[in-house]
């Protein structure tokens, strides 16, 4: 059979024809003035690919930039890998002990550096310099084939022990490695082809390291304002340094932990140090008498409700009587719901919430008053009053927990000191290696991924469809509120991707592959593909973790 040397490119809706062997990156330049920013992949019929890969079949074609989230860790990815090999140029790879990429902030990475060099803006000056050079140069990033074996030695000749050691556990005989004018890495994703692609960035001391500045997704043309949460920094730091005592900074550390079946201590470790934190927290709010509301607000799959019923056991503890109050309870009923720009009800904005008699009812329990509390009923779209009275005592406090609750806005009648605000959030201080961070949202989706289908019997595919409208409401309503909080609760724990790894990944091998949510699934199974797993049996029943795979001993 003769080998076919044409094949038909469709290209929105377009058909286009190009020989055997043509790069992908030659036939997104021929679209290029169809889209506003570079184009770093292709979708070919679902599946991603980078653009040193080569037509083979007919196919169709979707361009893919930074204004695509693949594009956009693209993008970020690629960035990363410029910045230390021109650091590495800079200071010297005989200099450089140790680069590790922390998290993000705002727009950037906050981005550790130990080594025989003095960190301070001169120097960081001077690397960005390097990386716009190199950046003019078109480099090209190469993607190589190699054994696994070969490529842990060449990561312990360069003393990236922590990727050696992630690569023992791999059971594939061969492994993706990138290289740049000879300095050679490994990656979790996808890469542009060369470093032309890399042009938005920059470099500014931070704290004890410095942040590499990125673009803001929604504009990848220009640098992301940096306005990064003190506080949230804080805690997130503050959890760097329990997981390093922990001995779990990174997948391959808590890897090697479980291998060797040590799993349950370091399980139990970290519940007992959150345990420690909801117990000052709870100690904080007893010393301030005059706290009558304890206002917790959190983005999705945080741990809330289940950080409630902690909370609430330790201010008993101290001697308080807590009850909980749900803000969804003071919805507006349906008819008075506003909508959003698609004409659909909006139950995120404040606008849904009834803050006015919200804060009539709080005022008077403030005010010694009994008052009837509403439950609103979801079939309905309406608040019904069943004679759910409640008053306030001495020792009383209300344990309230709601998307709004950090925004003075719906609590404006309640006094300052009567308040008292926690934020929570599954900040992820674990990463896959010094190079490859995990993205807090990647946590929570995997939380919630599981907790929909357990609770709600939704799909994978349903879940993952919905997260970008979750995720717009956080930024919108949670996130700009956050330092407002008088205590900031980290809700991760170490060990809870190994836990949610065999409760998730069936879910997500059932995403259809023809299916807009199947690249985002791919990515999550790649990505779980790094732990090792563990059972849930010594899960403690007061976990957090209880909420999402269930067996705990609080109603949630």
């Amino acid at each position: 059979m003769e080998e076919k040397t044409m094949f038909n490119v469709t290209v929105d809706g377009e058909v286009h024809t190009y020989p055997r062997g043509t790069s992908y990156q030659t036939i997104a330049a021929d679209f290029q003035d169809r889209v506003p920013c570079d184009i770093l992949l292709v979708n070919r019929d679902g599946k991603l690919c980078e653009l040193h890969k080569v037509l083979d079949r007919d196919c169709s074609l979707r361009m893919v930039t930074a204004l695509d989230k693949p594009g956009f860790q693209t993008y970020e990815r690629s960035t990363v890998f410029l910045m230390l090999k021109a650091f590495y140029d800079v200071a010297g790879r005989e200099n450089v002990e140790r680069i590790s990429v922390e998290y993000s902030l705002s727009s950037a990475l906050f981005i550790l550096a130990r080594g025989n060099f003095t960190l301070d803006q001169a120097l960081l000056n001077r690397v960005e310099a390097r990386m716009r050079e190199l950046s003019a140069l078109a480099l090209p990033i190469e993607k190589h084939s190699v054994n696994t074996d070969d490529a842990m030695e060449i990561f312990r000749q360069n003393r990236l022990i922590h990727k050696a050691q992630l690569l023992s556990f791999r059971v594939n005989s061969h492994v993706n490695i990138y290289s740049l004018d000879g300095f050679v890495n490994y990656f979790y994703g996808y890469m542009a082809p060369n470093t032309s692609y890399i042009k938005c960035f920059g470099l500014e001391l931070f704290e004890n390291g410095f942040v590499l500045r990125l673009p803001a997704q929604k504009d990848p043309r220009q640098l992301g304002e940096f306005r990064p949460s003190k506080k949230v920094f804080h805690e997130l730091y503050q959890s760097t340094l329990r997981s390093q005592a922990l001995n779990a900074s990174n997948v391959a550390e808590l890897n090697t932990t479980i291998a060797q079946g040590n799993a349950t201590p370091l399980i139990l470790a970290h519940e007992a140090v959150m345990e420690k934190k909801i117990g000052d927290i709870a100690a904080e709010i007893a010393a301030r008498r005059e706290v009558r509301f304890v206002m917790i607000a959190g983005p999705s799959s945080s741990g809330k409700t289940t950080f409630s019923h902690r909370l609430s056991t330790q201010l008993r503890a101290c001697g308080l009587r807590p009850y909980a109050i749900a803000t969804d309870n003071y919805f507006k009923n349906r008819e008075d719901t506003p909508r959003d720009e698609n004409g659909q009800y909006d139950f995120e904005g404040l606008g849904a919430m009834d803050v006015a008699q919200f804060n009539a009812d709080m005022v008077r329990l403030l005010n010694g008053e009994t008052v009837d509390i509403p439950v609103f009923n979801f079939k309905k779209g309406a608040r019904e009053y069943n004679g759910n009275f409640l008053s306030l005592g001495p020792e009383d406090v209300l344990v309230i927990e709601g998307i709004h609750c950090l925004n003075d806005q719906f609590t404006h009648s309640l006094p300052k000191e009567s308040k008292y605000k926690i934020y929570i959030s599954c900040l992820t201080t674990l990463n896959i290696d010094d190079h490859n961070r995990i993205p807090t949202t990647d946590a929570r989706l995997l939380r919630r991924i599981e907790r929909d289908a357990r609770t709600r019997g939704y799909s994978a595919q349903a879940t993952i469809k919905m997260w970008p409208s979750v995720r717009r409401g956080e930024e919108n309503n949670i996130f700009p509120f956050q330092d407002s909080a008088d205590m900031i609760f980290n809700s991760a724990l170490i060990y809870e991707t190994a836990l949610l790894k065999p409760y998730v990944q069936p879910l997500l091998f059932g995403v259809p592959r023809d299916s807009d949510e199947y690249i985002e699934a791919k990515r999550l199974l790649k990505f779980l593909n790094y732990f090792l797993p563990i059972p849930a049996d010594n899960i403690p029943k007061t976990s957090l973790m209880r909420e999402f795979i269930g067996g705990g001993c609080y109603h949630v």
